[in-house]
Formats: C-alpha cells, sequence, structure tokens
C-alpha cells in the first residue's frame, strides 16, 4: 500500500464497508494499553464512535490489543458489552448494533485495532470475517509507509515537504490539544497531569463529547475549570461567563 499514510488508512476502511457486511469502519494506533488516535475512518461518525474509546479509555479496540485476539461483539445489548457501559452507550445513542474490534500487528508487537461498525446487530458471516481478518493484517501498511518515509529522508538528510507532511500525519495521532488542554486545566485549578486529563474525559463523558472536543473549548476559551473543580462555560471565548 502507498501513498499518503492517512489517505491509505481511509481508503483501506471505505473498502472495508464495500466489501464487508458493515456499515463503518475505523483504525486505531494503541501504545501502552491507551489508543493513541485514529489513524484511518470510512466516515466522521466512524470517526467519532472510534475517538470514544479514548475518551472513555475502554472499548473492543482496548481489548483486542491487550488479548491479541479479535473482540467480535455481533449485539451491543448483550450483557458482554457492559464491560464497557459508557462506549456501548455511545454506540446505541448512534444507532450501532454490532461492533468487531480485529488486532493489527507490526512483527511481534500489537500496535492498534481495525473496529468495524454495523447499524444491524447479528455476527459476521466467515467470508465477511476472513475479509475482515485480512483487512487487519494490510492495516500496519499505512502507518509503517510514513514511519519508513521518515526514516529514509532522514537517513538521506533530505530537507524537503514531505517529511514534514509525514511528521504531521504521526503528530495527528497524538492528540496535541488534548495534552495542551490538559496543561491550561494544570494552571487554572492546580491538577496534577493525570486528574486533568481525567477531568477532561469526565466532561467528555457527561456531555456527549469526545475528550478532543472538550480539549478545543478549553484551548479556544469557552471552557474552563474553577478552583473548586466546577466547569464554566464562556460566551464565544470571551471569558465572559455564559447565562444560565
Amino acid at each position: 500500500m502507498s501513498g499518503s499514510g492517512l489517505a491509505a488508512a481511509d481508503s483501506l476502511c471505505r473498502a472495508c464497508v464495500a466489501l464487508l457486511d458493515v456499515d463503518g469502519a475505523a483504525i486505531t494506533v494503541v501504545d501502552r494499553g491507551q489508543s493513541r488516535g485514529t489513524f484511518g475512518s470510512s466516515s466522521p461518525l466512524s470517526r467519532r464512535l472510534d475517538e470514544y474509546q479514548f475518551t472513555y479509555g475502554e472499548g473492543p479496540c482496548l481489548d483486542a490489543v491487550r488479548l491479541r485476539a479479535p473482540v467480535l461483539v455481533p449485539d451491543v445489548g448483550d450483557p458482554v458489552a457492559q464491560r464497557w457501559p459508557a462506549f456501548t452507550a455511545s454506540l446505541q445513542e448512534a444507532g450501532v448494533e454490532a461492533i468487531f474490534a480485529l488486532p493489527v500487528a507490526v512483527a511481534a508487537a500489537t500496535v492498534g485495532a481495525l473496529d468495524l461498525f454495523r447499524h444491524t446487530a447479528g455476527p459476521l458471516d466467515g467470508r465477511s470475517l476472513e475479509g475482515a481478518l485480512a483487512a487487519a493484517r494490510l492495516a500496519s501498511s499505512p502507518l509503517l509507509d510514513v514511519e519508513e518515509g521518515l526514516a529514509r529522508r532522514a537517513a538521506a538528510g533530505v530537507d524537503d515537504e514531505e517529511p514534514a507532511a509525514a511528521w504531521a500525519e504521526l503528530a495527528s495521532l497524538e492528540r496535541t490539544e488534548v495534552y495542551q488542554a490538559t496543561g491550561f486545566l494544570i494552571a487554572q485549578a492546580g491538577l496534577s497531569s493525570v486528574e486533568a486529563l481525567l477531568r477532561l474525559r469526565a466532561r467528555g463523558y457527561t456531555t456527549g463529547q469526545t475528550a478532543s472536543e472538550v480539549a478545543w473549548d478549553v484551548l479556544e476559551g469557552r471552557l474552563s475549570l474553577d478552583h473548586d473543580g466546577s466547569w464554566q462555560r464562556h460566551a464565544r471565548g470571551t471569558g465572559e461567563q455564559e447565562s444560565r
């Protein structure tokens, strides 16, 4: 697979929707048990659903990486899905009735997962499952393309716009806005970095936003955290508190 890593990952996700019995697909990169970012998706909804796994710190993608095995949930109303209560609630709100997570491996390391979403309950048939496993094997290629391209250009001392674009692709996985926003919260409310991240995630949980959306509200001045731990919304990022 060649070309831009993100574009290739998006293309693979769209191919999953076209060829398999699913309505959406996303590729997540996972590091040390935490989702690092959505590297590809078939649609904005699929990307948003995948982002919720980072916001809530739970979901089949994370379990698939931890177990190094597929996590197949043909009915999100089944009790097995209640191991991820917040994520499952978001799926159901979006009309998703089934989700299938397949680990993505590079050499001996499991680096992420391919998530497949469907609006009707039921298992993947044999052909679709076989195709999903093949897609998960292919899913490592877009990320490798970016990393290998950076390594080759660095070794050759090449200085052009392509390395910058490649770095931008990798940086997009890091959710820079989330970590910048935690810095704001540390200064505003005297929190530790762990507490600040937990507060961002909790805000997302209670408002139905992703952690990234909450982070942008903080960075753009629409949201702040008082020293007493209460959130304050501000009109148009001016610092003027909205009337409630």
